[in-house]
């Protein structure tokens, strides 16, 4: 077999790894919830959240949830966090209380410094 077969396969596989770590580094998105929905799940991030993250999301048990603490945190390992919890750790699953696309509304509210 030549070099330009294996160049061929070297410069596709190239193409499939970049295209894969843009599409980890994207960030999710979700639609809006309705004005109703989002009021409650603002106020359930603030009070249940809030009570080991802290009330101004700033840190207490657990990490601060503030825009600048998130930065360094993928959108996928954060949504997995909120779905599923931390096992072994106070972190529980919101997965009962919120909907996939409603987590990654949380992410991107977060990610906006978490306005009223």
């Amino acid at each position: 077999m030549g070099t330009q077969p294996v160049r061929h396969v070297l410069a596709g596989l190239a193409l499939l790894v970049s295209a894969n770590l843009a599409m980890a580094a994207a960030p999710v998105s979700a639609p809006s919830p309705s004005p109703e929905r989002a009021a409650v799940i603002r106020h359930l991030v603030r009070q249940d959240c809030g009570s080991c993250h802290g009330l101004t999301l700033k840190g207490g048990l657990g990490s601060p949830l503030t825009a600048e603490a998130l930065a360094s945190r993928s959108d996928e390992a954060l949504l997995a966090t909120i779905l599923n919890g931390r096992p072994g750790t106070a972190m529980p699953p919101w997965r009962p209380f919120l909907t996939e696309e409603e987590a990654k509304w949380v992410i991107q509210w977060l990610r906006n410094g978490a306005p009223e």
